[in-house]
């Protein structure tokens, strides 16, 4: 689809000096650059030098593309983890509590504010936010992840993720919220919870011993699955607020016609995506002894 889109690759790499190049130098510059040859041919070459880790060089930095990565993936695992993190432990926090006040005037105030604010755009909230935190109260920076020329300053770091952060969460959590509250309220229509009752157990108590419990795998499947959807969100916030990481590296290199990065980039993505999953199998097997029983009565 890169290859489709309109642009010349070769202006990221000599920028405006291609305009002045005659037909001669600009074969000669298609060859230097391995871009004279077929598409599949290109591809072949690049999956062997890659499975031998030459990830072929950046048109836009004219650096190794593994050094320009390596330049910036803490980034986006700082701002992605920190998001990913804080959003599953509000969810789960915001999803226990919705159950608990079940059709309460806190449980349906909560549900329609969240029903409303995931529909807004992360890019238009990102806008707003800092319309007002950097434009008119000068609170907090606008872009950028850590003040320019320190990138050590852990408490000038902690104030350009505030911004981000906030886009996020805002984005995501309701969405998993409401999931959670869904399914902890399937979970108290079971059998064993009637029988808790019986016993005199409070719903507070039934909940937060057994229901949670038992939705724990569900859970953990869903933060493996989601991790595509809040990798996707890190990326557009990223480019929104100039934040130097993967997710703007993408933009740029898509833009630029980068084509070694770009393909880099979505190999790591997928990468990512397929441990992830295989981590969540991995985890529900030994948290629920009910897969395992199913799986070997599957086998037999």
């Amino acid at each position: 689809m890169s290859r489709l889109a309109p642009g010349d690759p070769l202006r990221s790499y000599y920028g405006e000096s291609v305009e002045r190049m005659s037909t001669a130098e600009r074969e000669t510059a298609m060859e230097k650059l391995g871009l004279d040859q077929p598409i599949y041919v290109q591809y072949g070459k690049w999956i062997a030098n890659a499975a031998q880790g030459d990830f072929g060089i950046s048109f836009k930095y004219k650096q190794d593309v593994s050094q320009v990565i390596g330049n910036t993936y803490f980034n986006t695992i700082l701002l992605g983890g920190s998001a990913y993190l804080l959003t599953f432990l509000l969810a789960l926090g915001l999803g226990i509590f919705c159950a608990l006040k079940e059709d309460s005037l806190a449980d349906r105030l909560i549900c329609k504010i969240g029903t409303v604010t995931n529909c807004i755009p992360s890019f238009w909230v990102a806008l707003i936010l800092i319309l007002v935190f950097s434009v008119l109260l000068k609170w907090l920076p606008s872009s950028g992840a850590y003040p320019i020329g320190s990138p050590n300053d852990l408490l000038g770091r902690v104030r350009h993720l505030i911004l981000p952060l906030a886009v996020l969460i805002l984005s995501h959590l309701w969405y998993y919220a409401y999931m959670i509250r869904n399914k902890l309220l399937e979970e108290t229509k079971q059998d064993y919870v009637l029988l808790c009752r019986t016993k005199g157990l409070s719903r507070r108590t039934i909940l937060w011993k057994h229901c949670v419990r038992n939705i724990m795998p569900s859970f953990i499947s869903l933060m493996a699955i989601s991790i595509p959807h809040i990798l996707g969100g890190t990326y557009i916030v990223e480019k929104v607020f100039s934040y130097p990481g993967l997710g703007t590296l993408c933009f740029e290199s898509a833009k630029y016609h980068d084509y070694n990065m770009l393909l880099v980039l979505t190999l790591l993505t997928g990468v990512v995506v397929i441990l992830a999953n295989l981590l969540a199998q991995f985890l529900n097997d030994h948290i629920d002894p009910r897969m395992r029983q199913t799986k070997r009565g599957f086998l037999r």
